[in-house]
C-alpha cells in the first residue's frame, strides 16, 4: 500500500511543480509551498500544496496532561528515524520537528489516531508520516508551514 501512496505522492509533486511553473512562472509568491494545518479540536491534519487541498489525515495530539503548541511554525530539523530522549527512547519515524522537541511523526498506535493521545507531538499513520516527510524533503523546510489551531 505504501508503494502506491508514494507513487501517488511523486505524481502529485511533479504535477504541482509543473502546474505551478505554468500558472505562476518561477517568481510566484505561493508556488512550491506546503501548508500543513493541524486542528486540535478535530484531530486532523490537512495538507495544502500551493493552496490546493492534497491530503487530509487523522492525527493524535497532546493527550490529558500534555500540550501541543498552537501557532505557525517552520520545520527546524528532520530525521528519518528519531528516538525520543525524553520518553524512554520511543521511536519517532519520519520526524519533522517544528518547535523544540515537538514534531510531526509516525506512530504505531494507529488505533489512537483521531483522538488526543500523544505527549504533545502530532502523530500520523506511518504511511502518511512518510508521505509528509517526503513532501517536506521535496519542497524544502523553508517552503513548508505547519499551522496548529485549536
Amino acid at each position: 500500500m505504501h508503494t502506491t501512496i508514494s507513487a501517488k505522492l511523486i505524481n502529485i509533486t511533479a504535477a504541482v511543480l509543473t502546474g505551478a511553473a505554468l500558472l505562476f512562472g518561477s517568481g510566484a509568491a505561493h508556488a512550491n509551498q506546503i501548508l500543513a494545518r493541524v486542528s486540535l479540536s478535530q484531530q486532523t491534519m490537512e495538507v495544502l500544496v500551493d493552496g490546493r487541498p492534497t491530503f487530509a489525515w487523522k492525527v493524535s495530539t497532546g493527550g490529558r496532561g500534555y500540550v501541543t503548541p498552537t501557532g505557525s511554525f517552520k520545520p527546524t530539523r528532520m530525521h528519518e528515524m528519531w528516538y525520543s530522549k525524553k520518553y524512554d527512547n520511543a521511536p519517532m519515524p519520519h520526524s519533522v520537528f517544528f518547535s523544540g522537541g515537538y514534531a510531526v511523526h509516525a506512530t504505531y498506535a494507529i488505533k489512537n489516531l483521531g483522538r488526543p493521545a500523544s505527549h504533545g507531538c502530532v502523530r500520523l499513520h506511518p504511511d502518511n508520516a512518510a508521505d509528509f516527510y517526503q513532501l517536506v524533503e521535496a519542497f524544502g523546510p523553508a517552503n513548508t508551514s505547519i499551522v496548529i489551531v485549536k
